[in-house]
């Protein structure tokens, strides 16, 4: 059973950068796909950032310019570098993987808040 923790979440204020790590228990190589979703109270969960082992990565348009996601095969690892936070972008953040056989993974989810 694959395992994915997330760490970093926390209260900041608006402006501020915070990164949040995503480790594996399995090797990063076999996923197909990695990513990051957002849960804010009251709607839906809510696509932020994907990479594929292909080498292609899509950010959500919110964040855009702001995000960035990366990885480090050597730590099992992916991250969500986040800048110029918003009130907006307070959610339940969740790492999520695919593997080859299209099995889903997801983390436990780690609030981010962002104060005005």
């Amino acid at each position: 059973q694959v395992q994915l923790v997330e760490s970093g979440g926390g209260l900041v204020q608006s402006g501020d950068p915070l990164r949040l790590s995503c480790t594996s228990s399995r090797a990063l190589s076999t996923f197909r796909l990695m990513a990051w979703y957002r849960q804010a109270p009251g709607k839906q969960r809510e696509l932020v950032a994907v990479s594929r082992n292909a080498g292609t990565t899509d950010y959500a348009e919110s964040t855009l310019g702001r995000f960035r996601m990366y990885r480090d095969d050597g730590e099992r690892t992916w991250y969500l570098q986040m800048v110029r936070l918003m009130p907006e972008d307070t959610a339940v953040y969740y790492c999520h993987a695919q593997d080859y056989a299209t099995q889903a993974y997801w983390g436990q989810g780690t609030l981010v808040r962002v104060g005005s």
